[in-house]
């Protein structure tokens, strides 16, 4: 069994060396056809390290970043070919490919980036962090109480952008000695502010109610077991999608399966079983939704129906009503002193006791006066408009302040950069495992 096991790592191992080595090529061909990038234009880098399963977390903050590139000149950074093969096809911001750390330290030395973002907590971060004279900047990827928004990782930043209130009190609880009035800065949710963004909807809009069931993945571990396509999912749906009242947007996390293959089946039964509701009834427009774009589906659905994960803050930043499924797996951890103390669950039952839940929710007025709390508990004030200031003004808060620090050191020697045990220590293969 051992050697079985050990064969198949083998050979995915070399699978994806080939295709980083197809990648590589198709990348050399991709950026042979485009201009150079214009020296000593942007002024902020979006540094992302991850491979192509990754992008969800930096795809989140296209829009937002667009918006603020129209002041500062923002340029994202990729190190993964196939990451950066997808951000060539599809980012609506400039795109450097910078595999290496040589190509890495090309571009600073072409660009003046006097603000860094990281969306994770990728170890190849601090192959950036080490060039001093810019702000290192933790954006995240999505609010959330789980620990990984607790790590002590936070003070490897200058700075840290983060949601609100419940951040910050989420952060003081484990953060020792670190100065949250200046390095924690509070913005909301800008991506809340695009989420429809004039897109057009998938489906006419009648007088079915909306329900987005998102879920999340089945997790690697028994504590973050929190996906629920097999506990809820196949019952759940069926259930709407059979009594007429209702229109679905299933849009399941890109990992589901990956790790347990009956979840991985759960996920596939969903996809059929909506894809034959639609042809029984055209007029129904059930959506089976695995696109980039994420933001219309929060804002039009009358409910949410989300899994212990991002996309119960993301949820939350719209302000409507918003389920959350409980997990089956009695190994789950659950943070019991944010909004998931006071939230509206969702437990595993038959599929009719689950769509009369989601009938409840949904027009429950008490349920929406608890969730106007949280949301100004976590985001602050979500008039739209409001929390893309509130990034704007972050921002320059931050160039202001590099400005300032660049005029006292205006006479200082110039410090040599170049990174020669980091570029000894790369792999001579870009390989991601996806």
């Amino acid at each position: 069994m051992g050697l079985r096991r050990d064969a198949r790592r083998g050979v995915k191992f070399v699978q994806n060396v080939l295709r980083s080595r197809r990648a590589q090529r198709r990348l050399a061909e991709m950026l042979a056809e485009r201009p150079p990038l214009e020296p000593h234009h942007y002024r902020i880098g979006v540094y992302f390290a991850d491979g192509k399963v990754n992008l969800y977390q930096l795809r989140q903050w296209y829009q937002p970043l667009v918006r603020l590139a129209e002041q500062h000149p923002v340029l994202i950074l990729s190190r993964a070919s196939g990451a950066a093969l997808a951000l060539l096809d599809e980012s609506p911001l400039p795109v450097a490919y910078v595999r290496r750390v040589a190509d890495l330290e090309q571009v600073i030395h072409d660009q003046d980036l006097h603000v860094v973002f990281y969306v994770n907590q990728n170890a190849k971060n601090f192959q950036m962090m080490r060039y001093g004279r810019r702000w290192h900047v933790f954006i995240n990827h999505g609010e959330s109480d789980k620990m990984y928004m607790t790590t002590n990782q936070f003070k490897a930043y200058d700075y840290a952008l983060i949601a609100g209130d419940a951040a910050r009190t989420r952060l003081e609880k484990v953060l020792w000695d670190y100065d949250f009035d200046k390095r924690a800065i509070p913005i909301g949710r800008p991506q809340a502010d695009h989420y429809l963004d004039g897109s057009p909807l998938p489906y006419t809009p009648d007088d079915r109610d909306v329900v987005l069931y998102a879920p999340t993945w089945e997790g690697d571990r028994g504590a973050a077991a929190y996906g629920s396509i097999a506990s809820h999912g196949v019952a759940l749906v069926n259930s709407l999608l059979a009594n007429g009242r209702h229109r679905v947007i299933y849009r399941p996390h890109p990992r589901s399966g990956v790790v347990d293959h009956d979840y991985g089946a759960a996920n596939r039964a969903i996809i059929q079983a909506i894809a034959a509701a639609n042809a029984a009834d055209p007029t129904a427009q059930h959506v089976y939704d695995d696109g980039p774009s994420l933001g219309w589906q929060l804002a039009a659905a009358d409910v949410a129906i989300v899994d212990i994960s991002a996309m119960v803050y993301d949820r939350l930043a719209a302000g409507r009503p918003l389920l959350v499924t409980l997990p089956v797996n009695a190994d789950a951890q659950i943070d019991t002193g944010g909004y998931l103390s006071a939230c509206e669950w969702l437990e595993a039952a038959d599929g009719d006791a689950m769509a009369a839940r989601v009938d409840e929710v949904t027009h429950d007025e008490a349920a929406l006066q608890r969730l106007g709390f949280w949301v100004e508990r976590y985001f602050g004030d979500t008039t739209p408009g409001v929390t893309t200031a509130r990034f704007h003004a972050a921002v320059d808060h931050l160039m202001a302040e590099w400005e300032r620090f660049a005029a006292l050191h205006a006479g200082d020697p110039e410090v040599e950069e170049h990174d020669a045990e980091g570029e000894a220590a790369e792999q001579s293969d870009d390989v991601e495992v996806d």
